[in-house]
């Protein structure tokens, strides 16, 4: 069961698919539902986590496909124990959503880390995720780390 304060949300929320995407997203994330995060994105989908190189994607390449996609969730998103999504705005037009975010992340052994970031999510005539761009720095999010 998710807990309903693991998603904040003080933006816009008028109805668009974008912004429903990335709401569901959100919440598959929170709740830890791997099958049902990946259902939401196309086959062809690529995931930016952060755009452009970093520790998690030396390449700066992104992950493509449901299959990449997973690994990332294996490698990253699914060995936090909790997220607390704060979202303070949201721009929505197009196929895209833009949201300004912060993700307070607790780690196994207590360390919290927050990422300050602009996540844009991308979605096809269908409603399913063609793109995550995640826009933050890992540098200013290491920063945040807290130990127990």
């Amino acid at each position: 069961m998710t807990d309903s304060t693991a998603v904040t949300w003080e933006a816009p929320d008028t109805d668009h698919p974008a912004r429903r995407a990335a709401r569901s997203s959100m919440a598959a994330v929170t709740a830890g539902h791997r099958g049902e995060w990946l259902g939401l994105f196309a086959p062809d989908a690529l995931v930016e986590d952060p755009v452009g190189p970093s520790p998690l994607d030396p390449e700066g390449r992104g992950h493509r496909g449901h299959h990449e996609i997973g690994r990332f969730w294996d490698a990253y998103v699914g060995s936090v124990r909790e997220y607390r999504f704060h979202v303070r705005d949201s721009f929505a037009n197009g196929p895209c959503c833009a949201n300004v975010a912060s993700i307070v992340m607790t780690m196994d052994g207590g360390a919290t880390m927050t990422v300050d970031c602009v996540i844009i999510y991308t979605v096809d005539e269908s409603g399913a995720i063609t793109s995550l761009r995640a826009h933050w720095e890992p540098d200013r999010a290491m920063a945040t780390l807290i130990a127990p």
